[in-house]
C-alpha cells in the first residue's frame, strides 16, 4: 500500500479512536466501514432497470420493427416476443448474478469462467468506449430535446447542444460522486416521470380505441413480410430497444438481499418495460397509419400534436426527463465496472478506490465521466456507437456460454436461481446472430477496426497487468498518492 493510503488510513483509525462507541452515548455512531453501501433496495432496482431500458427511442423512432415485419399485427407480436427474449435474458443474468455476487456486470462472470484474459477485454472494451460513448449520446439526445424548444422550425446549433450535453454530464457525474443517495432519488423520480408519460400516452390511445379509432388494426397482417431475413431485422431492432436489461448486475454488491432482489426486480421491471412498449405502440398506431409512423421523424411528437394539442409540449418536455433520467443510470452503472476492474488490477488502482466522506467510487465516476466529455465533442458519435454495441452482445453471448461453462467447472457454487441452460444455450446463438447480421447483410471496414480495437487492449495487459513492471508502478504511486490527497479517497476494505 502507498504512502498515501496509509495515511488515510490512519487518519480513518484515528477517527475511529477518538469516536465514542458506548452503546449509551446516542450522539455518537461508529463509523461505515470504507466500502460501497448495501443502499440499493427493490424499488431502486426496479427503476434502474426500467430507467436504463426506456430511454429516447420509444419516443422518437419505433420504427425499426414495423420497417422489417412490414404489417402492425406482426410489428406488435415481433415487440413482445422481444420483450420475452429479453426478460429470459435477464433471467440467465439473474442466475449469475445470485451465484457470484460481485458488481461489475459480465466482468466477473468472464472472468471466473474463461479467466482474466477474456474479463479485461470486456473491462477494456466497456470502460473505454462502450459506457462513456453510450453516455454522450444520451446527454445529447438530451441537449437536443431540452434546447429544441428555443430554436422553433430549425435544429439548435451544434455549440448549444453540446454545451448543454456537457453541463448535463458535469450533474450527473457531480450527483453520483457526491451522494450514492441521491443519484438513486434521481433514477427513481425520472423513471417515475418516464412511466407518467407513457401512462398518458397509453391511456390517450385506449380512449381512442373505445371511440373506434381502429382502422389501422383492421388489416393488421395485410402486407407482413414474409421473409425470414426481413423478421429476423425486424427482431434484431426490437432486441435492440430491449437493451440494458443487464444493468442491476453492475451494481450486485451495493443491493440489499441480492438472493432476493435481483431475480425480483428482473421479474417485475422487464415485464413491465415489454408492456409499455407494446401498449405505447398500440397507441400510436391508433392515431397514426403504418405509412405516417414511417415517415414520422419523431412519433411520439407526431401523437402529442395530434392528440394533446395545445398541451402537446408536454411530450418534449417528459423525453428531456427520459432521457437525464437514462443517462443518471448509465454514469451509475458505469462507474462501478470502473471501479471492480481497477480493484482486480486490469485497470489502474485510483479507479478502484473510495470517497472517504461520500462512499462512492468518485475517481471511476469522474474517470467515466471524462471519456463521455470527450467523446460528446466527437462529429459522429452515432457511428461509433453502432460499429462498437456489436462487441456488447458479443459479452452478452459470452455471459450465457459462461453460465453453460460454470454449470460443469463450478458445480459447488450456490444457485438460489438456476434456469434451464437451453435458456442460456438460446441467448448466446441470439447474440451470435446480433453480431453477426449487420456484418453480413452490409461489410464494413469499421468492424475490423473495432475488433482491432479490442485486441489492442492485450499490448496493454501484457507489460502491465501479467508483468507488473516495476517502472509503471513507480510512475503511478506518486501520481495515485496525489489524486488521493485531492479526492480524498481510499482504497476500499476487505473482508479477509
Amino acid at each position: 500500500m502507498d504512502k498515501g493510503s496509509c495515511k488515510r488510513r490512519s487518519d480513518l483509525q484515528n477517527r475511529c479512536t477518538a469516536q465514542s462507541l458506548d452503546p449509551h452515548d446516542k450522539d455518537k455512531q461508529p463509523l461505515k466501514a470504507t466500502v460501497l453501501q448495501k443502499d440499493v433496495g427493490l424499488l431502486s432496482g426496479i427503476c434502474l432497470i426500467i430507467g436504463t431500458m426506456i430511454g429516447s427511442g420509444i419516443f422518437i423512432s419505433p420504427k425499426g420493427v414495423l420497417l422489417y415485419s412490414g404489417a402492425v399485427g406482426p410489428c406488435l407480436l415481433v415487440w413482445t416476443a422481444c420483450g420475452v427474449l429479453a426478460a429470459l435474458g435477464a433471467l440467465c443474468y439473474a442466475e449469475l448474478g445470485t451465484m457470484i455476487t460481485k458488481s461489475g456486470g459480465e466482468y466477473p462472470y468472464l472472468m471466473e469462467a474463461f479467466g482474466p484474459i477474456v474479463a479485461y477485454l470486456y473491462s477494456w472494451t466497456t470502460v473505454m468506449v462502450l459506457k462513456p460513448s453510450s453516455f454522450a449520446i444520451i446527454t445529447l439526445s438530451f441537449a437536443e430535446y431540452a434546447s429544441a424548444p428555443f430554436y422553433p422550425g430549425c435544429p439548435p446549433p451544434p455549440i448549444v447542444t453540446k454545451s448543454l450535453a456537457a453541463a448535463g454530464i458535469i450533474i450527473i457525474v457531480s450527483v453520483n460522486c457526491l451522494s450514492v443517495r441521491l443519484a438513486r432519488y434521481v433514477q427513481n423520480i425520472f423513471t417515475a416521470a418516464k412511466l407518467f408519460i407513457i401512462l398518458i400516452i397509453v391511456a390517450a390511445g385506449i380512449v381512442l380505441l373505445a371511440q373506434g379509432k381502429t382502422e389501422t388494426f383492421s388489416n393488421a397482417f395485410e402486407g407482413a413480410s414474409s421473409s425470414a431475413g426481413s423478421i429476423g431485422l425486424a427482431f434484431y431492432n426490437g432486441l435492440w430497444a430491449y437493451d440494458g436489461w443487464n444493468q442491476l448486475n453492475f451494481i450486485t454488491e451495493e443491493l440489499r438481499d441480492p438472493h432476493r432482489n435481483l431475480p425480483l426486480a428482473i421479474l417485475i421491471g422487464i415485464p413491465l418495460v415489454s408492456l409499455c412498449y407494446v401498449l405505447v405502440n398500440v397507441a400510436y398506431f391508433t392515431v397514426m397509419t403504418t405509412t405516417e409512423l414511417l415517415l414520422s421523424p419523431a412519433v411520439a411528437m407526431t401523437f402529442g400534436n395530434r392528440v394533446f394539442y395545445p398541451m402537446s409540449w408536454i411530450i418534449p418536455l417528459f423525453v428531456v426527463f427520459s432521457t437525464f433520467g437514462s443517462a443518471n443510470g448509465s454514469c451509475f452503472t458505469a462507474g462501478r465496472l470502473a471501479y471492480v476492474s481497477g480493484r482486480e488490477g486490469h485497470m489502474v488502482k485510483i479507479l478502484s478506490y473510495i470517497s472517504l466522506k461520500r462512499y462512492s467510487p468518485m475517481p471511476a465516476l469522474l474517470f467515466n465521466g471524462f471519456l463521455a466529455f470527450c467523446y460528446m465533442l466527437q462529429a459522429d458519435l452515432g457511428t461509433l456507437i453502432n460499429y462498437f454495441s456489436l462487441a456488447q452482445w458479443a459479452f452478452y453471448g459470452l455471459a450465457s456460454v459462461a453460465l453453460i461453462v460454470m454449470r460443469f467447472t463450478r458445480k459447488e457454487l450456490h444457485r438460489p436461481v438456476k434456469v434451464p441452460i437451453v435458456i442460456a444455450g438460446l441467448m448466446a446463438l441470439v447474440s451470435c446472430y446480433l453480431v453477426l447480421a449487420p456484418v453480413i447483410d452490409k461489410p464494413e471496414l469499421e468492424y475490423l477496426y473495432c475488433v482491432v480495437f479490442i485486441l489492442s487492449g492485450l499490448l496493454l495487459y501484457y507489460p502491465f497487468v501479467h508483468l507488473k513492471l516495476k517502472w509503471a508502478r513507480n510512475l503511478m504511486r506518486p501520481i495515485t498518492t496525489h489524486l488521493q490527497l485531492l479526492l480524498e479517497v481510499v482504497p476500499p476494505e476487505t473482508s479477509d
